[in-house]
């Protein structure tokens, strides 16, 4: 008789424990994090790529529907070199540095339009 009441708590016990771990799995998957600096841009299996921008924080998803897209907003050098001929034949050197950063506002066109490296 004491062997089956063991039994059947450890039944429990691992019923609960699959059910607990079934839920944060489930959780961990439903949450994503936009850190400082950076904005994310939803794709909806359904809907496409939503219109919004999301902006700093912890966010909920629908698993396995929703993707969250995150970009740097910050601003961010491009360095442009280039080697060219002078009329005296001397060799020079053409560096260009651009610094550039995406409008956040319309994050899901330049996704639409020119894809996740629109760099």
């Amino acid at each position: 008789m004491g062997s089956q009441v063991a039994v059947s708590f450890l039944t429990n016990v691992a019923r609960t424990a699959f059910r607990l771990g079934a839920a944060a799995t489930l959780l961990n998957s439903s949450l994503y994090t936009v850190d400082g600096g950076q904005r994310a841009v939803l794709f909806d299996r359904f809907r496409g790529i939503l219109d919004e921008t999301v902006g700093e924080g912890t966010h909920f998803l629908i698993p396995w529907v929703q993707k969250p897209y995150i970009f740097y907003i910050r601003t961010r050098p491009h360095t442009f070199s280039s080697i060219s001929g002078t009329k005296d034949l001397q060799m020079v050197n053409l560096t260009l540095r651009v610094l550039s950063r995406p409008d956040t506002a319309r994050l899901p066109v330049i996704v639409q339009n020119l894809g996740l490296e629109y760099d």
